[in-house]
């Protein structure tokens, strides 16, 4: 075990020192705010009922951060503290350790919405407290080593200025439905070439950026428009609940096929038309059918 890594469990030891049950559960469940299940239904509150192109942008944005992250970690295949001392792990996670996934992702989450929709010096102040926070989970529960949390960090910038370089850029030659078109597809099997241990992410970007090309160009639709906040709010609910069915039903039909399951050899091809068709619901499919029973506004002319 090298210095760092003795002083890194000395420090999450020294942490852990607060323990107790209770507080380990609360630990766990402050740490999944960290995670998809938290950030994708807030990308899809702001798409679909705030405002659509941040949205888009944030869902692009945190895509781009997790195959970086997951890049990374394949690369360097770092050791997570439990591994090399068991005593300090309160929780378990099967990939590698550095750069932290949850301190990156909750950088480039947290801070691009205190930037767009924080006006007051109160929520700017609360995402830098929630970055911290994430980052406290992870060590808390023996997850990461404290360089774990900084290359997080440092990863997390990186992409975020990345990001910010060639956003507008990219921008000015992806004009025309087919250019948008053609750029998604090829993005997504670069996505998969990079990624080949799941194809839902590959699918899920290309559905997303096809439906959002296709959206604006035969029926583009405002969220901040059409209604009240309880409009906006079945809006939503909507959504999520057609997402829903879509993906059970999906999953249960390629589960009932005789080639079904994950032994099966069509198993990365159903993954990747089940999170395509997730994608093109979240960008084309929820917003016409929001047009179709007037709960959203176009675009002024």
């Amino acid at each position: 075990m090298t210095a760092i890594y003795r002083w890194g469990i000395a420090f999450i030891q020294h942490i852990q020192t607060i323990q107790s049950p209770g507080l380990t559960a609360f630990i766990k469940f402050l740490t999944a705010l960290g995670t998809e299940y938290v950030y994708l239904p807030v990308i899809l509150f702001i798409f679909w009922c705030v405002n659509e192109k941040k949205g888009m942008r944030l869902g692009l944005l945190i895509l781009l951060s997790a195959l970086i992250n997951v890049f990374f970690k394949e690369l360097l295949k770092q050791p997570r503290p439990f591994s090399l001392e068991p005593s300090v792990g309160l929780a378990f996670e099967p990939s590698y350790g550095i750069p932290s996934g949850h301190a990156q992702l909750s950088l480039c989450f947290a801070l691009p919405l205190a930037l767009w929709f924080g006006r007051s010096a109160v929520i700017r102040i609360g995402a830098v407290l929630f970055v911290l926070l994430i980052a406290f989970t992870r060590l808390y529960l023996g997850l990461h080593f404290p360089t774990d949390i900084l290359a997080g960090w440092l990863l997390g910038a990186f992409t975020l200025g990345l990001w910010t370089l060639f956003e507008k850029r990219g921008a000015v030659f992806l004009t025309g439905l087919r250019t948008r078109l053609i750029v998604a597809a090829a993005v997504a099997l670069g996505i998969n070439a990079l990624y080949p241990a799941d194809r839902g992410l590959g699918g899920l970007f290309l559905g997303f950026s096809a439906g959002y090309a296709l959206m604006l160009k035969y029926f583009p639709f405002r969220a901040s428009a059409g209604g009240s906040g309880i409009v906006r709010g079945f809006r939503y609910a909507l959504g999520i609940a057609g997402g829903a069915l879509i993906y059970q039903a999906l999953k249960a039909v390629s589960s009932a096929l005789p080639f079904g399951g994950a032994a099966s050899p069509y198993y990365d091809l159903s993954r990747f038309v089940r999170y395509g068709l997730l994608g093109f619901w979240a960008s084309a499919g929820a917003p016409r059918l929001f047009l179709r029973f007037r709960l959203a506004g176009k675009p002024e002319q």
